[in-house]
């Protein structure tokens, strides 16, 4: 992952769910090696066992990287 943020990455999707992906703390130092501009965090709160505070990760994220968050609700879109 640190070799893709030397090429400079606009946007990174990463998964915070944790049990079958990345957890919130994984995914955190995953956005410290990639160093993104956005991040959307997606495969999450789906269900019990992938329950996440979005908004705390969120938080952490943009309080201590240089990269932003989005978070994305079922059905929404962004446009680059």
């Amino acid at each position: 992952m640190k070799l893709y943020g030397e090429e400079g990455i606009d946007l990174f999707i990463v998964p915070i769910g944790d049990n079958f992906t990345m957890g919130p703390d994984d995914a955190f130092r995953a956005i410290k090696f990639v160093n993104p501009k956005l991040a959307i965090p997606y495969h999450y709160n789906t269900w019990p066992l992938i329950e996440q505070n979005v908004e705390a990760w969120a938080k952490r994220v943009e309080t201590n990287t240089d990269t932003k968050t989005k978070l994305l609700s079922p059905g929404e879109s962004l446009t680059l």
